[in-house]
């Protein structure tokens, strides 16, 4: 089965006939069915329109419209002037998000199809990928393009973005939960505020199926309080933009000038919020299977192996509650930890137990990842470190939680960092250049938890504050 379109019509109906020819015009094959000869059809427009004979009635992708106009098909099919856009994803996808976010932003209809909901959506997106299960997979005028970056489509679309003239009392670079926290406190205190995020609002707490430590909730999704504090933030009027890749910041006069991939901003002061991205191990057969076998995310990736194995690598408090997710809906989880002792709390840790289908592997060190003759991950070649001893662990995918490494590479010539990457702070969250700020998990001394980085954004808007004043 593949994406269909039913138009239930008559011959007659004038609107049926521009419905066809709008279609037709724009080379969507659909399935024309006539009421005056089907007395199924009639029934079935009646039951949809709550038993009005109201036609045209389309059903697209199991979804019904009751005489819409072009502008409405347009937006439903992802008809624009410049191509039909038709995005293949799934709304845990953080990519998906900001892709949609990006074409909704710059008025560019798309017509969204879910994998979850339609196993042919599922087919095609493997076809297009050579058996990988890659989203965002966006197809434009019938040409696909896999993930591609919010600067591809601004290329491929010919989207104008025209730069702003607008003078923000603050740009935030980073939309997680010190970012979020930030615009909060600062439009509270009446300044213009504009976040810039590279891919999806939320950060890691976004890609979190639970979190059971921040307080107000027993338990919440990463997701839901991300969308909570972003909901929160665009209420007091912050603006956010989603998919821009911050390239550098300069300084005149007082003001800042933020340099993207697709614009520039003017702003008084910055805080700069870009979080930090998961480790890889840098071993033989990673990078080629990234996205592919090899991921960084259970949340966003592990819906692809239901009923499958996994390897889970890492012995702490993130690898450890990715796994119990995985464990939920996966055949096996098998957990690979380098030392003798998991370094997770407590709390995890006594979970394990009870779980049938986790086994724990101590003391083994990762050497290579092992593909199949078609390049497909196969599995996981391990050296036990006390007897030096080497096994292929097989699965069908393996998530890597090995620590994290701080977003702050952009500005490294900018603000002064420490050994490790992490910006260096003072007082109020104050760093090396007057007029920019740093919170969240790439600030030195910061603490991964999404409530001690909703503190730091706090610290920062009162930073913000003096400085403002």
């Amino acid at each position: 089965m593949t994406s269909e379109i039913k138009l239930y019509g008559a011959d007659w109906c004038p609107d049926c006939r521009r419905a066809k020819a709008f279609l037709k015009e724009n080379n969507i094959d659909y399935t024309f069915v006539d009421v005056d000869l089907d007395q199924e059809a009639t029934a079935k427009v009646e039951q949809i329109n709550n038993g009005k004979r109201i036609i045209p009635t389309l059903i697209i992708n199991d979804k019904s419209y009751t005489n819409p106009d072009n502008a409405e098909l347009s937006s439903v099919l992802g008809i624009n002037e410049n191509g039909r856009v038709v995005l293949y994803g799934a709304d845990w996808c953080p990519d998906c998000r900001r892709a949609k976010s990006y074409l909704a932003d710059n008025q560019i209809n798309y017509q969204f199809i879910d994998v979850d909901e339609h196993e042919w959506a599922t087919e095609k997106v493997e076809k297009i990928n050579n058996g990988k299960r890659i989203i965002p997979t966006v197809i434009i005028d019938e040409v696909p393009y896999t993930n591609p970056d919010n600067q591809q489509l601004k290329e491929i679309l010919k989207i104008d973005e025209t730069k702003e003239e607008k003078v923000y009392d603050s740009v935030i670079i980073g939309g997680g939960a010190a970012g979020l926290t930030t615009a909060i406190y600062a439009q509270r205190d009446r300044f213009d505020t504009l976040i810039l995020e590279k891919k999806t609002i939320g950060g890691n707490a976004f890609l979190t199926e639970k979190i059971e430590n921040y307080p107000g909730f027993t338990s919440i999704s990463g997701p839901a309080l991300m969308e909570k504090m972003e909901e929160q933030a665009r209420t007091y009027g912050a603006t956010i933009k989603t998919g821009v890749s911050v390239e550098n910041i300069t300084k005149e006069n007082d003001l800042f000038t933020i340099h993207t991939n697709g614009n520039s901003f003017t702003t008084k002061s910055v805080v700069l919020s870009t979080g930090s991205t998961y480790r890889k191990l840098n071993i033989p057969g990673e990078n080629e299977l990234i996205g592919s076998g090899v991921h960084f995310c259970a949340t966003c990736d592990g819906a692809f192996y239901r009923d499958r194995e996994v390897i889970v690598i890492g012995g702490g408090n993130s690898a450890l509650e990715e796994g119990i997710f995985l464990s939920g809906f996966t055949k096996k989880v098998k957990i690979i930890n380098r030392n003798d002792n998991f370094t997770a709390s407590q709390t995890y840790i006594d979970k394990l137990p009870d779980l049938d289908n986790v086994e724990a592997h101590y003391n083994k060190e990762s050497i290579e990842f092992k593909l199949d003759e078609n390049g497909n991950f196969a599995g996981l070649l391990v050296k036990d470190k006390n007897t030096g001893e080497e096994e292929i662990i097989t699965a069908d995918g393996v998530f890597i939680f090995i620590g994290l490494i701080p977003n702050d590479k952009p500005f490294e010539n900018l603000v002064e960092l420490n050994e490790s990457g992490f910006i260096k702070t003072t007082g109020l969250a104050e760093t090396s250049v007057k007029g920019i700020f740093a919170a969240g998990d790439n600030r030195e001394g910061a603490i991964a938890q999404v409530a001690a980085a909703t503190g730091e954004g706090v610290l920062a808007s009162y930073g913000l504050r003096e400085y403002l004043k």
